[in-house]
Parts: C-alpha cells; structure tokens; sequence
C-alpha cells in the first residue's frame, strides 16, 4: 500500500471512466485466496455455478483442496520466496509434478512483493539472490511450455528500481512474458501504474495480481471496482486480474469496505459484481478496535510458503 510515481497527465486522462460494471463476463478475472481455517464454507462461495472466475492462485506451489474438483479454476502456482544458501529444486519439482499428473499448469507466478517489508506480507528478497533463485527453479519451467510471470512487487517507486536490478541481475537469463502489479490507492493512480509498467515492460501482457482502494469510504471504494473492472476488461494488454478481497469484512487489513464478504460471510455488492451477479446490499463492517489481521494470508501465509521448501 504505497504510493506510485505519477504518469503523464495526458496518458492518464483518457482513461478516467463512468462507475459503470462491464456488462459482459470478463474471461480474464481471477481469484487471488488463501482458504479459511476459521470459516471453511467460505471456501464454496468462490465455486459457485455462473461465477465469471477462470483461474486463482493462494501464494504456494500446490493447488488449494477446495478448489480441486473444479477444474474451471486454472490453478496458478507461484514461487513466493527465496532463501539464502538454497539450492534446491522444490517449486520446480512440485510444479513439474503437477503437470505430469496432467494438471494444466499455463503460467507460473514469482516472488510476492520481493522489495516489500515482512510485516505487511513482502518477502523481502535482494534482486541477486531472487535472481539466481529464479534462474534455477523457474526458468527451466519454460521447457514445458509454462509460461513466465515477472517478480509481483509493491506499487511503490523502490518496486520499479527492485525490478530493474533484478533483470540486470539476471543477464538475459530471466524469461518474463508477463508483468504482474500491485496497486492499492485511487483509480487515476492505478491506471498511472500499469501506463508506467507497459512503458518500461512493452514485451510483457500486464497480470493485476493485487489491487484495491485500500481504507476508503464505501462508495469510492465501489466506483474504484467498478472503473477498474471496466477498464481491465478492454485493455487488450491486461489479460489477467484478482481483486484483493476474497476475505470477510471484519478480517480485511485493507478497510472493510474494499472486503468481498460481510463480517457473516455474505457476498457484499462487489464481492456479487466480481462473480458475475447482482448488487447485494450486504453492507461490510469493521472487526473489533485494533483486531491485527492478515486478511490474505500475507503473513499468515509463511506456512504454506514453508511448506513449498519443507514437503518434498
């Protein structure tokens, strides 16, 4: 949740939209979620029949098992850390198995956050090691015909020189086809972003892996949903996005109101936008007074992270 360097104005004006919600499905919404140990039926509400969602990923390697009878979800793996004096293959290898056992494993994702501080879920990795991490666990993957997702860093500025020394790091031996971004503040301040990632990254389709107008009033945090989701569904470049929501309202380290579910697990109107339905009138509401919470598992994720370099 940091703030991005500024687009030019004349790119950015074009871009500002009506608060209206795309009408046609859009085949390139995702999910992006960690299952509930506290609220496990919350796990089918994102399977539901009808729901425009075509793919998820949960920050690990291995599929999530709630989701695993419903092969309408492609099942996105990612890398989400590196650690120092590692070198084995165990995202590889778990990766290569899935596909042996004739799961379709399209794209692979890389490095939550690598520039970002451990307290608000970044891993926190230097541009040398993630890349000679990268070079050894993912890149072989591009045998198999997967396709490669650059490191997924903050919106901030230090994400773009990160990003930089990483492929200076790398020396051409890092094969991104695909740019994810991070983005948690306004619309203009979106759209400024992803301009700015397109520039500097014009070979890479744009994966929005993370996004939300973090901690603001409910009607803003709406319009910022339904712009969004409009504009995501035209640009041809953007081929991929999750919204940062799939969590109950009482839970959310974003704001409540950016929330997809109630505090008792109901679809709010965007959570019901985003699968494809009708406005709700489900109204989130805040937790308890200074509840710590990582609604996405950004911390509470390190188990299913350690799990990646421990199982095998």
């Amino acid at each position: 949740m940091r703030q991005s360097l500024l687009f030019p104005a004349a790119v950015v004006a074009p871009l500002l939209l009506p608060s209206t919600l795309a009408a046609d499905p859009s085949n390139k919404r995702g999910l992006v979620y960690v299952p509930s140990q506290e609220h496990p039926t919350d796990d089918n509400i994102w399977v539901r029949p009808g729901s425009d969602l075509s793919w998820y990923y949960n920050y690990g390697a291995s599929p999530s098992a709630a989701f695993l009878q419903h092969p309408e979800m492609e099942f996105v793996p990612m890398l989400w850390g590196a650690k120092d004096g590692d070198t084995g293959t165990e995202f590889y290898d778990t990766v290569k198995g899935l596909i042996d056992s004739g799961k379709n494993i399209s794209y692979v994702l890389a490095f939550n956050e690598p520039d970002g501080d451990p307290s608000t879920g970044g891993s926190q990795i230097p541009a040398d090691l993630a890349a000679s991490t990268w070079i050894r666990e993912i890149e072989p993957l591009k045998k198999l015909g997967v396709k490669l997702c650059a490191p997924a860093v903050t919106g901030s500025p230090n994400g773009f020189v990160w990003l930089q020394n990483f492929f200076t790091e790398c020396a051409g031996r890092c094969s991104a086809t695909c740019m994810p971004v991070h983005w948690y503040g306004n619309f203009e301040g979106l759209t400024s972003h992803i301009g700015q990632k397109m520039a500097a990254y014009p070979n890479c389709t744009i994966w929005v892996t993370e996004y939300a107008d973090a901690n603001n009033d409910l009607q803003s945090t709406q319009r910022f949903y339904n712009q969004s989701a409009e504009w995501f569904d035209r640009m041809e470049n953007i081929t991929h996005y999750s919204y940062f929501g799939s969590f109950r309202s009482d839970v959310s380290n974003v704001g409540p109101n950016a929330a997809m579910l109630d505090s008792k697990g109901q679809l709010t109107d965007i959570g019901s936008w985003y699968l494809g339905g009708d406005a709700t009138g489900n109204i989130p509401t805040a937790g308890a007074a200074g509840k710590s919470v990582v609604a996405s598992g950004l911390l509470g994720l390190l188990a299913v992270v350690l799990s990646v370099w421990t199982v095998l």
